[in-house]
């Protein structure tokens, strides 16, 4: 049982990885802006704790949303997922292979911000702050695979791509990924409320003791909810397929 696993998980991540629509967004993107934003900029530097523990959330996201959106998009308009109802393999084996190849392709750009900030913005967290903070950006694919599952069994291969762009860079400027949701007009900083990235990226900013708002346990709540109808919301569309 462990091979077939094992099997699945590989061969998620090389289909991934020749995606250049996946790969280019997801793992170039992050640590990009991350660099322009946090080094490059004269004067940046001082905000590298915030720019680290939003960027990682962002990171995340996009391995997440195209991983699951596009790409169960693709398999169920070419039949890959009822031909994989065929195979003699774990029924949970290629959720797991996807959300496990997800999250090492988020850790590559994860890690190279996790570097640029390290040696090259100069951030300095104690070990238990950087490990903490690397748990919450893991985490942080959780929603956002359950958002992009969804996508992946409402819409089409072109569509999905389309809308998984649009929630991309959607929640990252609305989420307050790119610039603090503090300097916003009030519609804006309203709609943030209902995103995850949003929550997830306070709940960073918390942990690294970067500027933001100190209230942790109503992010995490409100997270846990978000997280929820995402979930209820993919088995819906999930259902509704078979």
């Amino acid at each position: 049982m462990a091979n077939a696993y094992l099997a699945e998980i590989k061969a998620e991540i090389l289909k991934l990885s020749r995606m250049p629509e996946f790969a280019i967004p997801t793992l170039i993107l992050p640590v990009m802006f991350f660099t322009l934003f946090g080094v490059i900029i004269p004067g940046s530097r001082d905000n590298a704790p915030y720019l680290l523990s939003t960027f990682g959330v962002f990171a995340v996201m996009g391995p997440a949303l195209f991983g699951f959106g596009a790409g169960v998009a693709q398999e169920r308009e070419r039949g890959w997922l009822t031909l994989k109802r065929a195979v003699p393999a774990p029924a949970g084996a290629l959720l797991v292979a996807k959300t496990t190849a997800t999250i090492l392709i988020a850790s590559v750009s994860l890690a190279a911000i996790y570097a640029v900030a390290a040696f090259a913005a100069d951030v300095d967290l104690p070990p238990l702050v950087w490990l903490s903070l690397l748990l919450v950006h893991v985490l942080s694919a959780i929603p956002f695979v359950l958002i992009g599952l969804a996508l992946g069994f409402v819409f089409g291969a072109n569509a999905a791509v389309a809308v998984a762009n649009i929630l991309y860079l959607g929640m990252a400027v609305l989420g307050g990924l790119w610039m603090p949701v503090s300097v916003f007009p009030r519609i804006m900083a309203q709609i943030a409320q209902f995103l995850p990235s949003f929550h997830l990226a306070e709940i960073a900013l918390s942990i690294s003791g970067a500027a933001g708002e100190k209230a942790m346990l109503g992010h995490v709540l409100a997270t846990l909810v978000i997280t929820a109808i995402a979930a209820g919301l993919a088995l819906l569309a999930w259902a509704r397929q078979r």
